[in-house]
């Protein structure tokens, strides 16, 4: 059975770095090279900054090529088993279907947990240095005059300190409105809420105005309110700083969706987006699991006699799973079903599909 599995193995590895390179170059030629082409020609950015960006792009671009390229493999593995006749004799020999898939989804598997290692150490670091690269070299941080979302953050050691929500940001006048700040204190553990109109910055500090303080630090249930008309803000960034202190859902780790979201529902906030994000993180790349599970029993029907047709089914099964997760998607961040039902329904729908599909062919 080891050599079995080796086999199986070999024949699998080759498709899937296929798969790799091949749906990498369909997302490369669809979107990116044509967002690299713009700096150049709108932007003047010199050649070797555009490279750099490049290859910055590539590795949220190669996480969503690993579903479908373990997709193609299952496929295209046993669709050439199957028409050789090696499938029937090792079934012949009184193996079960699922025994000889069992290596195939052990490495999907493998695969999905690295890739969601990869999705939450790797991309997002890339994402920012790419954003990074956009906003200040090639674009010179031009930013509109006013911004909305504003999330900023103080850290005690591994520790959240001070989370601090603003409305919008007006660059112009220096200006937050309609503040929420949540002060955490040994453990993370939250001691007061303050919540204020708007914050001025008056070249040293913010200064906030008209606010009020819920200090829930004696517990058991004991709240203290005292209201205000000024009180600096426990945030230090400078106006210059926001900007760059402001990170899109894809720039942000797991723990760092979280802080985002604990700012957003402290403020009564929609976070529905952030959500979907996080909890995407683990959904999408357990997918390359879910495509084995369905690509492997596929690829034993008879008609699978070329890597062409086997190419197009996986380019099929690939449209229906990313339109229901777009149309899920959709449902989650407009509230129409909780996020985390949202996210799980296209890997929900796929293993349900996948195990049918195993069960018919070991029969």
């Amino acid at each position: 059975m080891r050599l079995l599995d080796k086999y199986i193995l070999k024949a699998f590895v080759g498709p899937f770095l296929f798969g790799v390179f091949a749906f990498t170059s369909i997302f490369i030629g669809t979107g990116t090279l044509f967002r690299i082409a713009q700096y150049i020609t709108e932007y003047g950015a010199p050649l070797l900054l555009v490279m750099k960006a490049f290859v910055l792009a590539l590795p949220s671009i190669v996480i969503l090529t690993f579903p479908m390229s373990v997709l193609l493999a299952s496929l295209m593995t046993f669709s050439r088993l199957s028409s050789t006749s090696e499938i029937v004799v090792m079934r012949a020999g009184g193996l079960s279907f699922l025994r000889l898939a069992m290596p195939v989804y052990i490495i999907a598997l493998i695969i999905s947990i690295g890739a969601v290692a990869f999705n939450e150490f790797v991309v997002p670091r890339t994402n920012h240095m790419y954003q990074s690269i956009v906003r200040e070299e090639i674009m010179k941080n031009a930013s509109p005059q006013t911004q909305d979302h504003i999330v900023l953050k103080t850290m005690n050691g591994d520790d959240l300190g001070t989370l601090m929500y603003a409305k919008h940001y007006n660059s112009e006048t220096k200006e937050l409105s309609m503040i929420t700040v949540q002060q955490f204190g040994e453990g993370g553990k939250l001691q007061q809420v303050e919540n204020a109109d708007s914050a001025v910055w008056n070249g040293q500090y913010w200064v906030m105005h008209n606010g009020i303080i819920y200090d829930i630090s004696a517990g058991n249930g004991v709240e203290r309110t005292m209201r205000f008309k000024e009180q600096s803000l426990p945030i230090k960034s400078a106006p210059k700083d926001i900007q760059q202190d402001q990170r899109k859902p894809e720039e942000l780790t797991i723990k760092e969706l979280r802080h985002q979201i604990s700012a957003y529902k402290a403020a009564y906030t929609n976070a529905n987006k952030l959500e979907m994000e996080m909890y995407q993180r683990f959904t999408i790349p357990l997918a390359s699991f879910v495509f084995a599970l369905v690509g492997a029993p596929l690829g034993l029907q008879k008609q699978r006699s070329s890597s062409s047709i086997g190419f197009g089914i996986s380019i099929l099964i690939i449209f229906i799973y990313y339109g229901v997760m777009t149309f899920a998607g959709a449902l989650g961040k407009g509230g129409a079903l909780p996020t985390v039902l949202a996210a799980l329904i296209p890997d929900t729908l796929g293993i349900i599909a996948g195990l049918y599909l195993n069960w018919r062919v070991s029969k």
